[in-house]
């Protein structure tokens, strides 16, 4: 305002600059408040990599199904998990076909991000690799309830990568979520499939709390490198980042993975082993490689919704997705795969919901008072902006 009183020495000036001034705080306010309204509303993007993530709630049970089944191989399972990048190459090449008027190379990963996603990727591989080892051993209810932990795990790594601010809302989903395993392990009996001994049973539970962790810390390494190394230049700067990001960071977290899980698959001989193991499969040969096929593409879908949310939201937004397949895995358990539903796992899953609904509930009531934060300092601008006009008023 200094400035407009200096050049406005006529007192005529001042009144025109007044009302203009007057004029453009009027604006501020409601864009203030529309911001914050699309800001809380999750965006289509957003909500098509929710329902990528449901969609391939049928990955963990499909794997289990190749376990019952008479299935052995723990690296061709970790394979399947990461191995169906190759289906994302059509949409990608169309996607950067259409977004050519901002330039290929604008629109493609920066040489840097690409490296971090392949280290991330083979990561992930051996991630995968001890889910797998976890799968094996307990029924589907039970591994699934142990990873819904990986989003304590996330929401820690988070606080301690990505500035993460805990709220009591989150601490207490945190703590709940690590009370929902602890209550499993009390009584490993009731969860241990029939001939399985109390030595394999508690391996299996200590690999699925160490999968929940490595994806935990993933999930925020991703948030990480894309934020650090993913910055464009160029027309592509000025426009948000499109699908095709998301895709390019799963193709080549895929494809490392797949290398990863590909050397383990040679070295422990299991490209030998797989005509073998598919004519003793317990549902038919056939039914083999179509589980194989199938629990490929549900790995892919959970994949790349996973990696829409972080790229498109946050990492911890992508842990709680991955926790809200918990009760889907649970009741297709139940009737697919007929594993039993006892009082010690239907107090882990309360536990578990417990503290997901718990964060939601922080996690809104966290934006809502933050929302009227920024309105509360914007009518305080807007008030002093209004004096200062007022003031240099003759």
């Amino acid at each position: 305002m200094a400035t407009i009183t200096a050049a406005s020495p006529r007192p005529t000036a001042a009144p025109a600059a007044m009302e203009e001034t007057k004029a453009m705080p009027s604006e501020s306010p409601t864009s203030g408040n529309a911001s914050p309204a699309r800001s809380s509303r999750p965006s289509l993007l957003v909500i098509f990599s929710a329902c990528l993530v449901l969609l391939g709630a049928g990955g963990p049970l499909l794997l289990r199904v190749y376990f019952v089944h008479g299935g052995t191989r723990l690296w061709l399972s970790a394979t399947l998990q990461i191995s169906g990048w190759p289906l994302l190459l059509p949409p990608l090449c169309v996607s950067l076909y259409r977004g050519r008027r901002h330039g290929i190379r604008n629109l493609l990963l920066p040489r840097r991000l690409v490296g971090a996603a392949a280290v991330l990727g083979g990561l992930y591989a051996v991630s995968c690799f001890v889910y797998a080892l976890g799968s094996q051993a307990l029924p589907l209810s039970t591994s699934s309830l142990l990873l819904a932990t990986q989003l304590a795990f996330t929401a820690v790594f988070a606080f301690l990568f990505v500035g993460l601010r805990f709220t009591p809302f989150s601490a207490n989903a945190v703590v709940l979520l690590t009370i929902g395993p602890a209550v499993l392990g009390v009584g490993p009996s009731s969860g241990k499939p029939a001939g399985e001994s109390s030595k394999a049973y508690w391996t299996g539970f200590c690999e699925a709390i160490a999968a929940a962790a490595l994806a935990g810390l993933v999930i925020p390494l991703v948030e990480v490198a894309t934020a650090k190394y993913g910055r464009r230049t160029g027309p592509a700067a000025r426009v948000p980042p499109p699908y095709a990001t998301v895709m390019q960071m799963q193709a080549v977290m895929g494809a490392a993975g797949t290398a990863v899980c590909v050397l383990g698959m040679a070295i422990k001989g299991d490209f030998q082993a797989v005509t073998q193991e598919a004519a003793a499969f317990g549902i038919g040969t056939t039914n083999y490689y179509l589980v194989l096929v199938w629990d490929a593409v549900s790995w892919q879908l959970l994949n790349l919704g996973i990696m829409g949310l972080i790229t498109c939201a946050s990492s911890l937004l992508a842990g709680i997705m991955i926790a809200v397949l918990l009760p889907l895995s649970q009741v297709l358990a139940v009737i697919f795969l007929h594993e039993k539903f006892d009082g010690t796992k239907g107090i882990a899953l309360v536990l578990s919901l417990w503290g997901f609904a718990s964060y939601l509930y922080g996690e809104k009531a966290q934006k809502k008072k933050i929302e009227a934060q920024k309105m509360s300092e914007q009518e305080v601008a807007l008030a002093q902006k209004t004096a200062d006009v007022e003031s240099a008023a003759p």
